[in-house]
């Protein structure tokens, strides 16, 4: 279950991207969530993901 929260949603993806999955796409298998609902609910306080650096980071 993932955070509805989207900062405490940040928080959780960006660990567990460090921590356990190569990639967004890994994690999202691996988790069986969808990975636009974490990019739409991410985006909304404006964080994207950054393929190179395998985390979500400001826009700004």
């Amino acid at each position: 279950m993932l955070p509805k929260d989207p900062l405490m949603l940040l928080s959780y993806v960006n660990m567990k991207l460090r921590d356990n999955y190569g990639s967004l796409d890994r994690l999202c298998e691996e988790l069986d969530v969808n990975e636009q609902e974490i990019t739409d609910s991410l985006a909304s306080v404006g964080y994207h993901y950054n393929k190179e650096r395998n985390q979500f980071v400001s826009q700004g």
